[in-house]
């Protein structure tokens, strides 16, 4: 008899269609074991094998909320072999506009993760090439695949860079010296900021594209109500913005810095931002004034984008 994957056994308890629980909903509760001292500074938690029973949910999501914890300072070595520890002196929980930011793969991921538990999935996104949002999509695309997840629909809305443009980054870094450069100096930063264009506009147009075919599968192999479509910006956008099911805006500023890059089997000083690395700020409609504001306006400045100055765009070379 073959067992079908959405009920395939673990560790011998039947899997059901959808987890119990949540990460976030499992973060919550042992938050609250914490926070209300049934669990003890100094005492070990149970493994991520018996949390991962006693919620009914897989391993990676007791490690998310795991990882959760620890950076609230509730725990320490959440990311070691061995059981995590309640923190000697652990901080409350913070919520609304207390919650810190956290680098853009830490918070995005399980973000997005989550806003595919609905039944319709709508993201907006505004970034500079869709490196992070298409790594990002990877764990709730495999959970569908497996037969855990299965929203009726999932749209998605990105923006990007026009081709057309001049890039204000990443760019050729001037040089450190004030003396007046020669005209080969000048000419050379022109072809240098060329090549630099021509590597952005690849991995843009490779990354939408990786995007798009994995979203559009869903079709075929799903029979997915699926919706992908990118529209391009006249202008380079200094900020990061995705926006989950009408409920959530995740912010990020593109900060910039003078780096080392190796173009063309050259070593050349560039400016430029570390997209995944970025801190991103959460708001969650519902949250407070401050949080609900914030949403909706986010909401009406894409969409006000998306339905005035951007263009059509094409994933092509």
């Amino acid at each position: 008899m073959v067992v079908s994957g959405e009920h395939a056994a673990v560790n011998g308890r039947p899997r059901s269609q959808r987890a119990r629980h949540t990460y976030r909903e499992v973060a919550d509760a042992l938050r609250d074991r914490i926070t209300s001292g049934r669990l003890s500074p100094g005492q070990r938690m149970p493994t991520q094998a018996q949390l991962a029973g006693e919620f009914g949910v897989e391993r990676s999501a007791v490690r998310q909320a795991l990882r959760i914890l620890q950076s609230e300072n509730l725990l320490v070595n959440a990311s070691k072999g061995s059981p995590a520890t309640v923190a000697q002196h652990p901080r409350p929980a913070l919520h609304g506009p207390e919650v810190p930011p956290q680098p853009t793969m830490v918070t995005l991921a399980p973000r997005i993760a989550e806003a595919f538990e609905q039944a319709d999935v709508e993201i907006d996104a505004l970034c500079l090439t869709a490196v992070s949002l298409t790594l990002a999509m990877g764990e709730p695309l495999r959970l569908i695949h497996e037969g855990r997840k299965k929203p009726a629909s999932v749209r998605v809305r990105v923006l990007l860079p026009s081709r057309d443009i001049d890039l204000a980054f990443p760019a050729p870094a001037p040089p450190a010296a004030a003396e007046p450069v020669s005209r080969a100096e000048v000419e050379a930063e022109a072809a240098m900021g060329g090549r630099l264009r021509r590597d952005w506009l690849a991995q843009r147009n490779a990354q939408g594209q990786v995007l798009r075919h994995n979203l559009l599968a869903l079709r075929a192999t799903h029979s997915m109500d699926v919706t992908v479509e990118f529209r391009a910006l006249p202008f380079t956008p200094p900020v990061k913005l995705y926006l989950l099911n009408s409920s959530e805006a995740l912010f990020a500023y593109y900060t910039l810095a003078r780096r080392d890059a190796q173009i063309d089997h050259e070593r050349v000083d560039v400016y430029d931002a570390q997209g995944v690395r970025q801190m991103l700020f959460a708001f969650e409609h519902g949250a407070g004034l401050r949080d609900t504001t914030f949403v909706e306006q986010s909401h009406l400045w894409f969409n006000g984008l998306w339905n005035t100055i951007s263009q059509d765009l094409t994933l092509s070379s």
